[in-house]
């Protein structure tokens, strides 16, 4: 089975966790992205994630202004990580169990890419004669 290194996203987009929520929503749509990693506001801090569900959760239901609303406030931070040298088998494992699509993967708390559920199906797919 494929390791982590060989099916993840190397070319990341990230945010600072300071931007607005509209700036964000600006980034996903300009990229064609449903997600965005959010950036470490120091070298000991967690990287983060923000994701459509974040932002549906946060301004939709309940009723934030996309202009108030910085990044940080509708994050997931810390997100879960992965190392690149995993089998694909065992982050498949954690996205089912924590109910994610996307995993960071981290070098020493180095951003290198992430994972997502796609990536990892096509992987499985490509096996298959």
């Amino acid at each position: 089975m494929k390791l982590v290194k060989d099916v993840m996203v190397r070319d990341v987009i990230t945010i600072s966790p300071f931007a607005s929520i509209r700036e964000a929503l600006s980034k996903m749509k300009q990229h064609s992205l449903k997600s965005l990693v959010v950036e470490k506001t120091s070298e000991h801090d967690a990287w983060g994630l923000i994701t459509y569900t974040n932002v549906l959760k946060t301004v939709i239901a309940e009723d934030g202004d996309i202009d108030l609303l910085n990044v940080y406030d509708a994050c997931a931070k810390p997100v879960i990580s992965v190392g690149e040298n995993l089998n694909v088998r065992h982050a498949a494992s954690l996205m089912s169990k924590y109910r994610v699509k996307r995993l960071l993967v981290l070098a020493d708390n180095d951003l290198k890419g992430f994972v997502v559920m796609d990536d990892i199906m096509a992987a499985l797919l490509d096996s298959i004669d």
